[in-house]
């Protein structure tokens, strides 16, 4: 399904379970989706090209009023074709029986609202026309999409919107979203990027309307996030000591500060947006199959990969293992490596086990190793001169972590 923004605000803050189904039935293709502007050739062209197949098509236009002039205009421009009309002023026994003559084939094409957008599966209808598709929010879109595309046929949806340069800003990201996520099981992404939009509204009020769009939705979900684990860590950690202890996390986030080239290069994907939307990828793995995963595919898409690259991803092993050994920030200039506990002193990772081990472990087996420990106003820094590379420093950090 694809959640309001709030909804969806509240699993990803943990208030709420989240469940992600990416796994399609059988042999389902994904949809076609295009926006185009109102074209009577194409209309006469993507109903025929469906009905030539023996298939069905829906023409959604949101105005009750002016419905019979569009199922007029569709019967003009096809004469040959069986064209029925559904909206949500009719009674209820009419409107039964309009929709069971459709699923009975005794109309090619049917002119409604939305009121169709749930609870009809009719396998045989594969192509949609939209019309005036920027008036619709974002979960309606995706919703009458799902209406076609439910068999083993190639589906089509035709977004009918004005020029693109009269569209409003968000109806513009609306209709570009619904276009880059046609693939099946991509609800997740169309439902995030609602949100991101939208924004996710008062938490505990009734407004549809946030201000993410003020600091962006990264920042904000980063600020929520920390707060909720401050909660729960103090105020609330009775209540939550069995998930506490059973995945006890001090870090939630790693600085990176390194003299070494890591990154994208422009040379290797110059398309700006296609990186950002890689970064953002890059930065949600967190185990060794994922980055072999995402190795694999850029390799596959862009050739290659670059030795920056190959450094970027090096630097995300590294964030995973200070996140579990505690280190806040990890600094690697002119071959000196600096690994900084964390600034809050407060922080019941210093009565922990894990931090006793470190500081035992530093103290004996660390001075083999040139390991040095330095206490400056603010950080508890483990300090390792002349080291070679970012291989070696993930070795040293093994070491620690054993």
């Amino acid at each position: 399904a694809t959640p309001i923004p709030r909804t969806l605000q509240f699993s990803l803050m943990a208030a709420r379970d989240l469940s992600i189904i990416r796994t399609p039935p059988p042999n389902r293709q994904s949809i076609h989706t295009e926006r185009r502007i109102f074209n009577d050739e194409l209309i006469k062209d993507s109903i025929y090209y469906e009905v030539n197949r023996g298939g069905q098509v829906f023409f959604v236009h949101n105005r009750v009023k002016s419905l019979p002039e569009i199922a007029g205009m569709i019967q003009k421009l096809c004469p040959d074709i069986e064209v029925g009309m559904a909206h949500g002023q009719l009674e209820a026994k009419q409107l039964e029986k309009k929709l069971i003559d459709f699923i009975d084939y005794k109309y090619d094409v049917l002119v409604c609202t939305n009121i169709i957008e749930t609870g009809l599966d009719i396998a045989n209808a594969n192509t949609i026309i939209i019309n005036n598709a920027q008036n619709f929010g974002m979960s309606d879109l995706h919703q009458l999409r799902g209406r076609v595309g439910r068999s083993n046929r190639k589906a089509f949806c035709y977004l009918f919107t004005p020029p693109i340069s009269v569209l409003t800003s968000e109806a513009r990201k609306r209709i570009r979203t619904l276009e880059e996520n046609s693939e099946l099981g991509s609800g997740f992404q169309i439902a995030m990027k609602d949100l991101d939009i939208r924004g996710a509204g008062n938490l505990l009020g009734g407004e549809q309307s946030g201000f993410i769009s003020d600091i962006g939705f990264e920042t904000y979900q980063k600020i929520l996030e920390e707060a909720v684990h401050e909660l729960k860590e103090t105020e609330f950690k009775d209540l939550f000591k069995e998930d506490l202890d059973k995945k006890r996390q001090y870090v939630r986030d790693v600085e990176i500060d390194t003299d070494i080239e890591m990154l994208i290069p422009d040379a290797y994907i110059p398309v700006i947006q296609e990186r950002l939307l890689l970064y953002t990828e890059l930065d949600t793995i967190s185990d060794e199959a994922g980055l072999s995963s995402f190795k694999m595919k850029l390799k596959d898409r862009f050739g290659t990969i670059p030795k920056q690259v190959d450094e970027l991803v090096d630097a995300l092993r590294l964030r995973w293992i200070c996140k579990e050994l505690g280190f806040e920030r990890l600094s690697y200039k002119n071959n000196k490596l600096r690994c900084f506990f964390m600034a809050n002193a407060q922080s019941s990772y210093f009565e922990s086990e894990l931090f006793q081990k470190l500081l035992k472990f530093v103290s004996i087996d660390g001075q083999k190793m040139g390991l040095t420990l330095k206490q400056s106003k603010n950080f508890l820094i483990v300090i390792k001169e002349r080291c070679k590379n970012l291989r070696e420093v993930k070795a040293i950090l093994d070491r620690m972590g054993e």
